[in-house]
């Protein structure tokens, strides 16, 4: 069996750097807010580019964190409105919702599954104050006319960077595009904890400020708290495993890429509907996604041919039972997405010749 995801295989290499690791943390006595945070906040910025990384405890506080944020520095107030795509994960919209904001999902397009600068502008309004811009699947889209876009009209721009760890968009990282970004480092990430974790970059000095506080029960000084905070700080010992495999993030990418392609070129089947991808460094493939119209019959005949598959995601968020607020709207694409999508194995320790089966079985398809 060729499984989706082997996460035991793509951590075996980091066996004795993480107990050496584990040792030290362990060692040091300090394991929260402590030195091996402070490391991976200082690498993590270096390779994004940007001037801030504040550790958090998962991707979706980092998302509701950087909207706190904007409201807490009168960037945006309670209930305004933030375009974000349809067809995204529903940890978008909890975290827009959970921050005291309007989502307002906004149907995507079967190129890139992401918003292109034509959907945010026909969706833009007068009540309009900001957008979440998902780079889904690894890939970033329109990122230079939505960031000019967001600048013109005065939107904030948040990225959701949870899937695109490393991607490059006209020489800028995924993280370094908007007002902030959130990561998430969940373990099957191309860049991933052992655990929960995440992260948020940005440039904006104030606002990492604001965000380092609030991660912390909204304290900067212990017992003297500044805002209504959280706890969810990123633990050192998974920022110390994160550090050590970040090194790698960049080579990894880079073979997900060469696999991607060979997918790309050697996939041939009519039945068979291959993503766009044009040759960049702007796609990570965090996953590789097709769309088959009979998505069960395909998943089991993968499966009999000993290949597991997976769907990034089987239900839309307005047609989530948790949704209902959202219920009343139509978004055809994301739907037809939907409904098709599957995603095959595609990650950096997958073999030439497990490759070469799984491009075989879905030609014979």
């Amino acid at each position: 069996m060729i499984p989706y995801l082997d996460l035991h295989k793509i951590n075996k290499p980091y066996d004795t750097a993480f107990l050496e690791a584990t040792q030290s943390f362990l060692n040091s006595g300090r394991y929260i807010l402590g030195e091996k945070l402070a490391d991976f906040e200082r690498d993590f910025s270096q390779f994004c580019e940007t001037k801030h990384c504040i550790g958090v405890g998962n991707g979706l506080d980092a998302l509701i964190l950087i909207f706190k944020a904007f409201i807490i520095k009168g960037k945006l107030q309670v209930g305004d409105e933030i375009l974000v795509s349809a067809n995204t994960y529903i940890a978008c919209i909890l975290a827009i919702e959970n921050a005291g904001l309007k989502p307002v999902l906004v149907d995507t397009n079967f190129e890139s599954y992401n918003l292109s600068i034509e959907n945010i502008k026909n969706a833009t309004t007068q009540h309009t104050k900001g957008i979440l811009m998902v780079h889904l699947y690894g890939q970033i889209t329109d990122a230079e006319e939505i960031a000019a876009f967001a600048k013109e009209m005065n939107l904030i721009l948040v990225e959701d960077a949870a899937q695109a760890h490393g991607a490059i968009s006209h020489r800028k990282r995924a993280g370094n595009i908007g007002d902030a970004a959130g990561f998430s480092f969940y373990p099957g990430k191309n860049l991933g904890a052992l655990g929960d974790a995440g992260a948020i970059t940005t440039n904006n000095s104030e606002l990492a400020e604001i965000i380092r506080a609030l991660r912390n029960y909204g304290s900067e000084m212990k017992y003297y708290n500044l805002y209504k905070g959280v706890n969810s700080r990123l633990d050192d010992i998974q920022a110390a495993f994160l550090s050590i495999k970040l090194k790698d993030l960049d080579f990894d990418n880079d073979k997900r890429r060469g696999i991607a392609k060979r997918y790309l070129k050697e996939i041939i089947n009519p039945k068979v509907h291959l993503p766009f991808y044009d040759g960049t460094e702007n796609h990570v493939f965090h996953v590789f996604t097709l769309r088959v119209e009979n998505r069960e019959a395909f998943q089991l005949y993968m499966l009999e041919n000993e290949i597991q598959t997976l769907i990034h995601y089987p239900v839309a968020p307005h047609k989530q039972e948790a949704m209902k607020e959202f219920s009343h709207l139509n978004f055809p694409i994301s739907e037809q997405i939907h409904t098709q999508i599957v995603s095959i194995p595609l990650h950096p320790m997958l073999a030439n010749d497990e490759v070469a089966k799984i491009i075989d079985v879905i030609n014979s398809y």
